[in-house]
């Protein structure tokens, strides 16, 4: 079966700087997987360059058996590939209603009515304050809105970029049971995150970025068996 993602021997990076050095990733569809790795690791360059927004210098991206190699990133859109960026990147000066439209703009326009329906089933807090300005919300509730406006444009594969960073505890529980609550949906997601213990009880299978190369892929349960491994990539 084809993969919905499968990413092979992707090379990136910044200016004359080699991030992402042959990485090879796929996610199958209603799949949760997980990509772990420190800061610097390229996890967010790996993201950004499978969605359009940085070239690639080489390897393939495709995507539902579509070349998307340095396609668009509007074209990565329309294909149903989404991601929600770390840092949420939610516009502080619109309204909950106006950041939840805009993930409609390219993508699912015409059900933008029962998409908003969904997320506030998802999300009740954002019909609360669907017309406050976006940048007065708390961290966790502009995490929410992130999210939210992603599902606006019914992915078909979602990517989390460290969803989790900020947010207090009990949010972070909350997130996680989010996650594997669109997993049951059939959502397939890649969830890059650099909360270890949590991400690695949801995942289907996982990987582990070290300096642009993938170290380890296969089972979270394989992962956490070895030693070696947990004490050299997950701090464990």
């Amino acid at each position: 079966m084809t993969a919905l993602l499968d990413i092979r021997a992707l090379r990136g990076g910044y200016g004359r700087v080699e991030v992402l050095r042959g990485v090879d990733l796929s996610v199958d569809r209603g799949e949760i997987v997980a990509l772990l790795g420190s800061n610097g690791a390229g996890k967010s360059t790996l993201n950004n360059t499978v969605c359009g927004i940085y070239p690639a210098w080489g390897g393939a991206v495709q995507f539902q058996g579509r070349d998307l190699t340095n396609a668009h990133y509007r074209d990565v859109v329309l294909a149903g590939l989404i991601q929600v960026p770390e840092g949420r990147k939610i516009f502080p000066n619109l309204t909950v209603r106006e950041n939840l439209e805009l993930g409609s703009f390219t993508r699912a326009r015409a059900r933008r009515a029962q998409n908003l329906e969904r997320v506030f089933a998802i999300f009740p807090r954002l019909q609360e304050r669907l017309t406050q300005r976006a940048g007065l919300m708390s961290g966790g509730e502009q995490q929410m809105l992130a999210i939210g406006r992603g599902l606006m444009a019914e992915p078909e594969l979602l990517i989390l970029d460290e969803p989790s960073l900020g947010l207090s505890p009990l949010l972070v529980e909350e997130l996680f049971a989010l996650i594997r609550r669109l997993h049951d949906e059939g959502l397939a997601v890649l969830l890059v995150e650099q909360n270890v213990g949590q991400s690695l009880e949801i995942a289907d299978r996982a990987y582990v970025l070290e300096n642009g190369q993938v170290r380890f892929s296969g089972l979270p349960a394989e992962l956490l068996a070895s030693d070696e491994l947990r004490r050299a990539y997950l701090g464990l």
